[in-house]
């Protein structure tokens, strides 16, 4: 006996063994046999949380992939129509449905023919895998709604982004008439899932641009940290009461439940990050780089104080930090950004990487307002270039024995 417990005490935490088990001193009285199944149930809770061993339904009120905490992967793809055929477009939309739905629970798109000599209906690579917290996400935009002569049924607020100080949009990551988006804990399941979307939508869309992306998420309370090693997404609300208020539409219509996603491709400068002092860095974004505190404050999730001053009067959080500029637009939305990097920039010779910047509200001006209001102030604009832009409206939720999108197409 006093063999075993050495052992265990080299394995794992003996006090907190204790304490899990809430019996005290007695608790040694497992024995061998009952702290290894104490064990082995702890282990395979954590497992199924590590490889998202959960239930995810694609049907809903909503469209999952849009409050759903957060996966450690996305593969984002934005689609051109290529047929504006009203009959094959909605085909499409109701093919996607069924997909989606066998996706989301892990199975493959549809079986094989008997025939050999035919292609695989389904490419494979995610057989064998779990659906790892898949969700599926879909938009369309203004110009989907021009072009499938639908612009009688555009929502009041939905309209084309205007243009906002200090960006370079590159056309090829701006516009598309179509978004997926696709989120998972394992990229290839993310991937697989928008490669067979779209593989037997050929005759409909073509890809205009996509980004694979990751988040580094470790505890799931843990707000995850972008690529200059500040968390990213702090401000967002958790309660199905502010999503209410600032994520679903309410307007009358198809986007009823719906929300508007609005993406920026925004390129990081990291070499030039990198070569700037802690404090600079903190001074723009206006909170601790460590704890991700606001400026002034101790803990992540403290108040924003934009009238704090520090023991000479000035400001504690400047005037042209991100946050202070973000806190003064007054409006909320919902970040679920990821990180990308790209391989090397061809011409810098630096790394390419940055920010797949996404955010759902309940209408473009909430998104407008902080963008517009951040404008050229931003102390961030030395160190970002925001590159690709779009703006899409996300259906309301699919029900049973309905397709993605019925509404706007009744």
């Amino acid at each position: 006996m006093e063999k075993d417990e050495k052992w265990f005490e080299k394995k794992m935490d003996r006090r907190e063994f204790l304490k899990k088990a809430g019996i005290g001193g007695a608790g040694l009285a497992l024995g061998v046999s009952g702290a290894s199944a104490f064990f082995a149930n702890k282990v395979q809770k954590e497992k199924n949380l590590v490889v998202g061993d959960e239930k995810i339904s694609f049907y809903g009120k909503h469209q999952a992939g849009i409050t759903t905490p957060m996966q450690r992967n996305i593969y984002f793809v934005v689609l051109d129509l290529i047929s504006t055929d009203r009959s094959q477009v909605i085909e499409m939309f109701k093919s996607w449905t069924d997909y989606s739905q066998k996706l989301v629970d892990g199975q493959v798109i549809e079986k094989d023919s008997s025939n050999v000599y035919l292609p695989p209906n389904d490419t494979g690579e995610a057989v064998g895998l779990n659906p790892y917290r898949l969700t599926l996400t879909f938009g369309v935009s203004h110009s989907f709604l021009k072009k499938m002569k639908l612009e009688k049924k555009k929502p009041k607020a939905f309209r084309e982004l205007p243009p906002f100080p200090r960006e370079i949009l590159r056309e090829k990551y701006t516009g598309g008439d179509i978004v997926i988006q696709a989120c998972a804990d394992d990229e290839q399941v993310a991937f697989h899932a928008v490669r067979n979307l779209i593989k037997n939508s050929r005759r409909v869309v073509a890809m205009r641009w996509s980004q694979s992306g990751f988040a580094a998420i470790g505890d799931r309370m843990e707000t995850p940290r972008n690529l200059f090693g500040f968390k990213d997404g702090t401000a967002n609300d958790t309660t199905e009461k502010r999503f209410d208020e600032v994520v679903w539409a309410d307007e009358a219509g198809w986007m009823k439940g719906g929300s508007y996603m609005a993406v920026r491709r925004i390129q990081m400068f990291l070499d030039t990050w990198d070569r700037t002092s802690l404090k600079e860095q903190e001074n723009t974004f206006g909170r601790y780089k460590d704890s991700g505190a606001p400026l002034g404050q101790k803990n992540e999730f403290d108040p924003v104080d934009l009238d704090l001053k520090d023991e000479e009067g000035e400001p504690v959080i400047p005037l042209d930090a991100h946050v202070r500029l973000a806190k003064e637009a007054g409006v909320p939305i919902f970040r679920r950004s990821y990180s990308y990097s790209s391989g090397i920039d061809d011409v810098t010779g630096q790394f390419d990487t940055g920010l797949l910047f996404i955010a759902f509200q309940k209408t473009p001006e909430q998104f407008i307002k902080i963008q517009t209001n951040l404008g050229n102030d931003d102390k961030m604009n030395e160190y970002v270039s925001h590159i690709g832009s779009g703006l899409f409206a996300c259906f309301a939720g699919v029900q049973k024995g309905e397709y993605l999108g019925q509404k706007l197409f009744e």
